[in-house]
């Protein structure tokens, strides 16, 4: 009981975090000024972050006395024959200061670690939860493999960015400032000399910084066009070995890969350019400094405590310096991350729960559209190579006009009625469900459902009451059970997924299964036929229970008696729904209330397969045409037997 109590108690704290993480806007973050934006990024976590860079400080400042320590040993213990019984102290005082410099980079990498992976834990959930609520049209236009490059690599350069390079420049300029400070104060001859390259390095860094920038932005770009080469070939591999085009696949893969190795071997050559010439400098200035300094020893100018000290602190405002330049050259790749982060970012949501029509019970599936006109919106710009030289050449950026594909539809389905879509491909049939499921706006006339206007209705409610059977129905990496559950939106019972696939006829083959509902379909259900995937797909939909069902060629790429398993799924699904069929077949639109023969975006022949097949058309000749067609093949299958 126990165990179970701290189990809940530690679920609700999880799910209070998860909570906390989504509710945070990091829209609100974000700010022209990368710097800035990276700043406020870290709300919540900055007090942490604070206590990291403090423990740098007393890290370094416990280094230096440690130096300083060395300094008064030699110079008044060793030089003088004084205070040797006290050397056990000292040895002390060395252990305890290596104990708080060891004890402060601990918490340092602590409060660091936790800063970096609690901000990137929430940047992923806010991008995974953002990319999903971006509307269609966005989607339509950017490529999965660019989303998951931005969501992934970005997402890890920028947490590298708070995990050691942001840390990395304060700990450098702690140890500088800190060593610097303390030689001028000894020496300020020695001091001085100590920073003669410091004007050479930073103008070094900053020239490497702009030109890595866009090496690596340019790298990025090109590992994104990887990517969805690579996720688009694992997705469609039984398209390549159904074509025997892996040669084909292969090839395109190398030229993009190449072009990742070409383009990532010009990013590390700078970094290699960079790493001589700073070594060579660091080094040269270390040398003068230690040369001066044993000459002013040897002089009497200095102690040999002092010189022992300055030898010490000399590495850590030489190389500090040396790493300070490697560093902001690494920081340019995580601005570069931050910008393409928030690229994403400040596109706008799709607003699912605006509305003034209430939905507080079933639709009735009235619906009408009085002379309809949509167009598409254009493509997003993107800062591709080729938008990039035009913004630096200030060329005008090509212009992206809506793509007009629907013009002047008008027609009526009343409840419960069966609408026909019929067309060839690009004619239009899919673009009047998109507006019926409010997957876009339509730019003309006006569609009313139940007799109000469908822009009152908000998106998430509405599509609650519309159930859609795709021809390529999509299935989780999940089991059955789980797959048909899904649509429902709520926890639901065996009894009622059982009864679901009874009424698809999925219900006996799903038992021939070992495991039965617990059969995982692997990924997009590539362990069940065309038929059992499309039959659980309408078990998902009957359980959905909507009011306006949308069957999108449901039964076009099946053998006719999967083709009659399916059709008696379907007409149990369609039993009382406002029902719409996307087809290219007669067969499929024979028994509707009402056809759309669409054609260019233009609804040219509207009636009853009755009506439509007396009228000289173009519904007339797909008839004809398939019916000489059907006759052919079974005037073939008579003769063959």
């Amino acid at each position: 009981m126990a165990q179970n109590t701290l189990r809940l108690e530690s679920m609700t704290h999880k799910r209070e975090q998860h909570a906390q993480r989504l509710t945070f806007d990091l829209k609100k973050a974000l700010a022209k000024n990368r710097l800035v934006g990276i700043w406020r990024m870290m709300a919540g976590y900055r007090l942490l972050y604070l206590g990291a860079l403090v423990s740098i400080t007393i890290g370094a400042l416990a280094r230096t006395a440690t130096y300083m320590l060395i300094r008064y040993i030699v110079d008044e213990v060793f030089t003088t024959g004084l205070q040797l019984g006290r050397l056990p102290l000292f040895a002390a005082a060395f252990v305890g200061m290596a104990a708080v410099e060891g004890l402060f980079a601990y918490l340092r990498g602590d409060w660091a670690a936790r800063t970096a992976e609690g901000i990137t834990l929430r940047l992923r959930n806010y991008l995974y939860d953002h990319i999903q609520r971006l509307s269609f049209n966005y989607h339509d236009h950017v490529k999965t493999g660019e989303l998951i490059q931005r969501a992934t690599s970005d997402v890890d350069a920028l947490r590298r960015f708070y995990a050691d390079q942001a840390l990395g420049i304060g700990r450098i300029v702690a140890l500088f400032s800190v060593n610097f400070i303390t030689l001028l104060n000894m020496n300020a001859r020695l001091g001085w000399l100590a920073i003669v390259v410091m004007p050479i390095v930073i103008v070094m860094s900053y020239f490497f910084f702009g030109r890595v920038s866009k090496a690596y932005e340019a790298y990025q770009e090109q590992e994104a066009t990887l990517s969805t080469t690579l996720q688009e070939n694992l997705s469609g591999v039984r398209v390549v070995k159904a074509f025997a085009r892996q040669q084909y696949e292969m090839d395109k893969f190398e030229r993009e890969n190449w072009e990742k190795y070409r383009r990532g071997k010009k990013l590390l050559i700078m970094h290699s350019l960079y790493w001589p010439i700073s070594d060579i400098l660091c080094s040269a200035q270390t040398l003068i400094v230690l040369v001066t300094g044993g000459l002013m020893a040897i002089r009497g100018e200095i102690t040999v405590g002092t010189y022992l000290a300055v030898s010490g602190m000399i590495v850590w405002i030489v190389w500090p310096l040396r790493n300070l330049g490697r560093l902001i050259v690494d920081v340019s790749t995580g601005l570069v991350s931050y910008r393409r982060v928030a690229d994403v970012i400040t596109q706008d949501r799709e607003d699912i729960t605006s509305g003034t029509a209430v939905l507080d019970q079933p639709l009735r599936g009235e619906v009408s559209f009085q002379n309809v006109d949509f167009a598409y919106e254009p493509a997003p710009l993107w800062d591709s190579e080729e938008i990039k030289k035009l913004k630096e050449k200030k060329e005008p950026l090509p212009e992206s006009k809506p793509q007009a594909v629907l013009h002047n539809i008008t027609f009526r389905a009343e409840p419960g009625q069966i609408v026909a879509l019929l067309g060839s491909t690009g004619s239009g049939k899919t673009s009047i469900i998109n507006l019926l499921c409010r997957f876009y706006d339509y730019s003309g006339g006006n569609i009313k459902l139940d007799g109000l206007e469908l822009r009152e209705y908000a998106r998430g409610p509405l599509r609650q009451q519309i159930g859609i059977v795709e021809q390529e129905p999509f299935l989780f990496s999940r089991t059955i059970r789980e797959n048909i559950a899904y649509g429902a939106g709520r926890p639901v019972t065996q009894d009622e997924i059982e009864a679901a696939a009874q009424a698809a006829q999925a219900h006996d083959f799903i038992l021939t299964f070992p495991e039965g509902y617990d059969t995982l379909v692997g990924e997009k259900g590539v362990t069940l036929s065309g038929g059992q995937r499309q039959r659980i797909a309408v078990a998902r939909t009957l359980l959905r229970d909507p009011r306006i069902l949308i069957l999108d060629d449901a039964t076009s790429s099946v053998d006719t008696e999967t083709e009659m398993l399916i059709q008696a799924a379907l007409d149990n699904l369609m039993l009382g729904r406002t029902t719409f069929i996307i087809a290219h077949r007669i067969q499929s639109v024979m028994r509707a209330n009402v056809i759309l023969v669409l054609d260019k975006g233009r609804i040219i022949q509207q009636g009853t397969h009755a009506e439509l097949v007396e009228q000289d058309g173009l519904y007339r000749e797909i008839y004809d045409l398939q019916a000489r067609v059907e006759e052919d093949v079974a005037q073939e299958v008579a003769g063959a037997a």
